[in-house]
């Protein structure tokens, strides 16, 4: 305890105090802690684990602003936990495989594992400017073969399991690296995700992992997900795996001019057979066997596929009339034509789509190139009251549900959903459709035709076949190329060295596999290999995997909603089921209890107005009086926008520069304070000023008050901070103090463990700094209390500005010999008092009315400190018993009662009783 006179006051006496503290910089702070905050340590008295862990990132070389928010977050949060006694692990790795390593090694004349490994060195240099702590010794490189020894055994475990095969199939290939794509590496406009070149469709042998087995886990894990996940990612996973019952429609053929042999028919997949009857045509793919039987004999035919098999486009209008045999409706034996269209996907559903203009958007646009002027067919209407017009169609397109109309025979009148029955057994009835369900989830195609990835673990002998390779001749090593061709493809085909191997199962002539894996596979476990990062001879050990598994916290960018997350889920439920991760039920089965899809940062963008060039910012210039910002070179008024930063719109910002200006702890707090962690935010630094004076308050409020702890008298003892407070042990002066600290701890602690409303944890840390240093006239606390707030705030700063919590920590106990050397980083994270005698006395609430302020009114103080605030019926209760609110409600009603959180404040607003 102090031992000084209760009531004697801090900031009564602070004028007179002759400490003055020294000025703060930034650079030097960064530098003093550097090496202690890269390395954190854990606390003695371990607790619980807390898994925490920001997707790992490609090594290109540069950490771009969005990195350093994803890093601060995981940083922030993994230092709380730290602090609250758990065992935490936040680690580091890098997914160093893949295509970007491979075409910039190209592009340079190196190696692309020369590249990768410069590129690893250079973004943990710049790491370390961040100030954030990782577990380094769990380090890992997927390039390494210490990891992807791993990748191959876990691909055997697959095909040992039936789960990996290899088949002849039609796939996505890119024309300019040279290699095949998933389909979730293709657009919806049929373009590369990563060259940006027109995918084209080739027949090629290929590897595939059986996700489809696991469509039921995948879609039933995401129900238990709950509010811990977005409902955007579910959605999105979702609708990818796509699962959905309809109708699997037969449409009869009719040809007049050549022979279909056994194509007798087309089946569509259907889930509104409702619009059958608005059935005007049926497209298919560029690959289908029909369309290149009717191409024999139609040059125009035959040259549209020339210039379009293979590509597909969910956007194109292109096709091409089939003139040699047409598509009977199964229902009224009607002619239908049938185009080879590029929106028909080779793959999905049955490959056919049923166009119905009447009723779908895509259908009606295509048919309106085709149609010959004939109107679209609209089968379906809303049901009408009488006098009413029919609305909710779209471009003459109505997409609802409905009313079967008049043209559509015996079905007229009834309802989409009891048409669809009775159509459905017709069709039954004449063995033209079945119920069905359709999946859109393709099983997951994981071999490449490049050089930069793990191998795949396979050899090929003519006698026995495919014949993984033995145990203990992994791992198949990565034979090293000094030099890459410019021409892509693999070269790992024409090393005849390494290709030719004997066959593990005979001993005969054999040939390696020379397709590597999608780097979708490496990272599909790399959280799993955390656990247990030194193990050679497994993965990660069971024992491991059940006491630290799954991931609490799983942070990164929504774009990998559908991909890396998806096959993440696949794995996980893959090795509980071979037992790898023992002990958890098969409904609990998820990786990440909960995922974190922080917003992106974006750069403030400058266009030219009339050539739309992008400018760069040291082209423009700003007049110092109305801050007017102009182009240099003409005058002009630039066009202003925030985008995605790149270097082509120079837009970026270089964190290292940031760093250097502004201190790395004023960057982290700018970046946790622009908004919320998943909404996109404008990087504006201008306004980190705002934190520097922050700062600079909380500094000479430290600085301050280590100046009174040093005259006689004063004695800190440990008991002080750790034992609980109540109303006995503080003065009614300290009440104010102690009400806004308690309030601090309570939703601080809330924000960083459950809402992860970090913004908010900054702007309740400068209201407690504000109090503490702009006490009211009329109650001044005594020096205990202001020691105790200063000391629980400095451990709330710790997690977000690390580095300057420990400078404030270490000015403050320079003079106390019980805490002198000691690190805030160590101690406990302050507690909350919940207790409502730990609160007592009262607090004055302002009574606004109608926007202006009418009277107060005393409360109990232990109502502002509950989770919901003082609540409405108790606050109606109070102002009813005033004297002084009759006087301002009298006649009047209250139409709305506002009590904003942890304010005592309550806004009424009021209309007169009729």
């Amino acid at each position: 305890m102090l031992s000084l006179p209760r009531l004697l006051r801090f900031y009564a006496t602070r004028a007179s105090s002759g400490e003055h503290p020294p000025p703060l910089d930034f650079n030097a702070i960064d530098k003093k802690w550097r090496e202690y905050l890269n390395n954190p340590k854990e606390p003695a008295d371990l607790g619980d684990k807390f898994y925490i862990l920001p997707m790992f990132p490609y090594p290109s070389g540069v950490l771009h602003m969005g990195h350093f928010r994803v890093y601060t977050i995981s940083d922030v949060l993994a230092r709380f936990q730290r602090m609250r006694g758990k065992k935490v692990i936040h680690p580091m790795g890098w997914d160093a495989f893949g295509l970007p390593a491979e075409n910039a090694a190209i592009e340079r004349g190196v190696s692309p594992k020369e590249w990768t490994e410069k590129n690893i060195d250079s973004m943990k240099e710049q790491l370390s400017l961040m100030n954030v702590g990782f577990d380094w010794d769990r380090e890992i490189k997927t390039c390494s073969p210490d990891y992807y020894i791993h990748t191959q055994r876990l691909f055997i475990k697959l095909y040992r399991h039936r789960l990996a095969y290899r088949k002849e199939a039609l796939v996505n290939w890119d024309p300019v690296d040279k290699t095949v794509l998933a389909n979730e590496q293709v657009s919806p406009d049929g373009i590369s995700w990563r060259s940006g070149a027109v995918v084209e469709q080739r027949t090629l042998p290929q590897w595939f992992f059986k996700i489809t087995d696991y469509k039921d886990a995948l879609l039933e894990g995401l129900d238990r997900l709950g509010s811990d996940w977005p409902n955007q990612v579910k959605t999105m996973q979702a609708n990818w795996i796509g699962l959905s019952k309809g109708t699997k429609v037969t449409f009869p053929l009719t040809a007049a001019e050549i022979d279909l042999g056994s194509h007798t028919s087309l089946e569509a997949y259907t889930t509104r057979l409702d619009t059958l009857l608005g059935v005007q045509f049926l497209a298919i793919s560029s690959v289908h066997p029909l369309a290149l039987k009717a191409s024999e004999t139609d040059p125009y035919l035959c040259n549209f596929l020339l210039l379009n098999r293979g590509n597909w486009n969910q956007k194109s209008k292109k096709g091409e009339l089939i003139k040699s045999f047409k598509a009977l409706n199964p229902l009224t034996n009607e002619e239908i034509p049938i185009y080879v269209a590029n929106y028909a996907v080779h793959g999905t559903g049955t490959s056919v789509v049923m166009g119905v203009p009447g009723h779908d958007t895509r259908d009606n646009e295509f048919w309106a190139k085709r149609g010959k002027d004939v109107p679209a067919k609209i089968v379906i209407g809303r049901s009408l009251a009488k006098g009413e017009r029919e609305s909710g169609s779209e471009d003459g397109v109505f997409k609802g549900l409905g009313i079967l109309k008049e043209n559509c025979g015996k079905f007229a009148g009834m309802s989409s959903a009891k048409a669809q029955q009775a159509i459905l057994a017709e069709l039954e009835a004449r063995n033209l459709g079945e119920a069905d369900v359709n999946l859109r989830l393709n099983d997951w195609l994981v071999s490449r035709q490049r050089y930069w990835g793990t191998p795949i673990p396979i050899v090929h002998c003519e006698s026995c076949g495919m014949i993984p390779v033995k145990e203990k001749d992994l791992p198949v090593v990565l034979p090293e190329i000094e030099k890459l061709s410019s021409e892509g493809g693999n070269p790992l085909a024409s090393m005849k060295e390494w290709v030719e191997t004997p066959c593990p199962r005979c001993g005969g002539e054999a040939r390696r596999e020379t397709d590597t894996m999608d780097t979708f596979v490496d990272s599909s476990w790399y959280f799993m290999r955390y656990v247990d990062p030194h193990n050679k001879e497994l993965p990660f050990s069971p024992e491991k995997a059940k006491k630290l598994l799954p991931v609490d916290i799983y942070i990164g960018g929504i774009e990998h909603a559908i991909l890396h997350l998806l096959y993440a889920r696949f794995i996980s439920k893959f090795l509980r089921k071979i037992r790898m991760w023992p002990g958890i039920p098969r409904e609990q089965c998820e990786p990440f209890k909960r995922l974190v899809t922080q917003g992106m940062v974006l750069g403030k963008t400058y266009k030219h107005p009339d050539t739309s060039m992008f400018i760069k910012p040291e082209e423009l210039e700003i007049d110092p009086e109305t801050k007017v910002v102009k182009v240099s070179a003409d005058g002009a008024s630039p066009l202003v926008s925030w985008d995605k930063m790149s270097k082509s719109k120079f837009n970026g910002i270089d964190p290292r520069e940031c760093i250097s200006r502004w201190g790395a702890d004023a960057t982290r707090v700018h970046l946790l304070f622009l908004g919320p962690i998943e909404a996109d935010l404008r990087w504006d630094e201008d306004r980190i000023i705002g934190i520097h004076r922050w700062f600079d308050k909380l500094w000479r409020h430290t600085s301050l008050l280590a100046g009174k702890l040093a005259e006689p008298g004063f004695l800190i003892l440990p008991s002080l901070i750790s034992r609980p407070v109540t109303t006995t042990s503080i003065p009614p002066e300290d009440h104010d103090l102690f009400h806004i600290l308690q309030l601090t701890i309570r939703n601080n602690t809330h924000a960083l463990s459950r809402s992860l409303a970090l913004n908010t944890v900054v702007s309740n840390l400068i209201k407690l700094t504000n109090t503490l240093t702009s006490p009211s006239p009329e109650a001044q606390p005594t020096l205990a209390t202001t020691y105790r707030a200063t000391n629980e705030l400095l451990r709330m700063l710790a997690p977000i500005a690390p580095g300057f919590a420990e400078e404030c920590w270490a000015r403050l106990h320079t003079h106390v010999p019980s805490l002198a050397g000691t690190r805030v980083l160590e101690t406990k994270w302050p507690w909350f008092v919940l207790q409502g005698e730990h609160i007592g006395g009262t607090a004055t609430c302002q009574v606004h009315i109608d926007g202006r302020f009418r009277f107060k009114v005393k409360i109990e103080r232990e109502r502002l400190l509950r989770p919901h605030g003082a609540g409405e019926s108790y606050m109606r209760n109070i102002i009813a018993g005033e004297e002084e609110a009759r006087k301002w409600l009298d006649g009047k009603e209250i139409e709305e009662f506002l009590i904003p959180p942890n304010a005592k404040v309550v806004c009424l607003t009021t209309r007169p009783v009729n």
